[in-house]
């Protein structure tokens, strides 16, 4: 079972079924405390099994004949019926309101924009960094299963030379096991010597000349909300860190576009929403949701306004914000 990037063999679904709705993200869906503590007045202080209870409810209603438990499960309902205003919610930043955009006189429905574009590399048990490593998107890596018995060879430990295998370093790290996943890299330059080692039944090599090396470390994935934006999860810093991968939710789309802005097209400020963006870029469905990986860059002069996959970005033209780009 995929489990948020990661293969686990043995692992189940487990559904709680709340009525009424609730266990929304971000909030309990009990409080601590003692039982019928914080019932409704109109209750008038009955409390049976830990539970408010009506005491008239006994009188009025005898007790219905116990019937066979079902697993139905209460349909969530549509989101575009929920209002834009929440009063919970944090402002949105203080940036000039967009001039509105007038709807295009075409289909709706023919400016579908699919991206298959690939930020992590997808790699074999043998690739080494030093032939992969090319660009800004090298720092994250995909690994198939069943490195453990391939042939690459590692150099080093906690610091690996740059001609060893990726995978296998991330497997004598316990970045990753066998049934692979995703690790990220960090250059760290020149070092005088590499260590051998057997970690996780991996022998690695040891090396008495400089070289360059890297250090491999877990991806991290969060789940993020429609509203998250870059700049709240993962700023650009100097110099640059790893973002987490990122888990949108659905129906991103139906979100009020003055809390969940999108500016630019392709290459976005890091005060749109990630998901949005997302949705906007072709990257994810709106219907399903998805992984997304980001990746913070330095400031950009100017963004693009467009109408992509139902949502319409805004522009910008002035040197206004980090940026980031958005990817599966």
């Amino acid at each position: 079972m995929n489990v948020w990037g990661q293969i686990w063999e043995k692992a189940v679904y487990l559904v709680c079924n709340y009525s009424p709705k609730g266990n929304w993200w971000g909030h309990s869906p009990y409080k601590h405390g003692t039982p019928c503590s914080s019932c409704p007045p109109s209750y008038g202080g009955g409390c049976k099994d830990n539970l408010c209870y009506k005491v008239e409810d006994d009188r009025s209603n005898p007790p219905l004949e116990e019937t066979e438990e079902s697993n139905f499960i209460e349909p969530e309902g549509p989101r575009g019926t929920k209002p834009w205003s929440r009063a919970s919610k944090p402002a949105p930043p203080s940036l000039p309101a967009p001039a509105p955009a007038e709807p295009p006189t075409e289909d709706l429905q023919k400016n579908e924009v699919v991206n298959i574009q690939q930020m992590s590399q997808l790699v074999t048990c043998d690739t080494k960094l030093r032939d992969q490593c090319k660009g800004t998107t090298c720092n994250r890596y995909e690994c198939p299963a069943g490195c453990l018995d391939a042939a690459g060879r590692v150099v080093g430990t906690v610091y690996y030379e740059m001609q060893s295998s990726v995978c296998r370093a991330g497997l004598h790290a316990g970045v990753i096991d066998n049934d692979g996943g995703w690790l990220d890299v960090t250059r760290q330059g020149r070092k005088n010597y590499f260590i051998k080692s057997n970690k996780n039944g991996v022998q690695s090599l040891g090396k008495y000349h400089s070289a360059n090396s890297f250090t491999v470390s877990r991806v991290a994935v969060k789940a993020i909300t429609c509203e998250t934006t870059v700049e709240q999860l993962c700023p650009y810093e100097k110099p640059s860190r790893h973002c987490p991968r990122l888990y949108c939710p659905r129906n991103c789309l139906e979100e009020n576009p003055r809390l969940s802005r999108v500016i630019g097209t392709k290459i976005y400020s890091d005060k749109s929403s990630a998901c949005r963006a997302a949705v906007h870029a072709g990257v994810i469905r709106n219907g399903l949701g998805g992984y997304i990986d980001v990746m913070p860059v330095d400031k950009r002069n100017h963004y693009v306004s467009s109408y992509q996959n139902g949502i319409f970005s805004e522009r910008y033209g002035r040197n206004y914000t980090t940026h980031y780009m958005c990817s599966v």
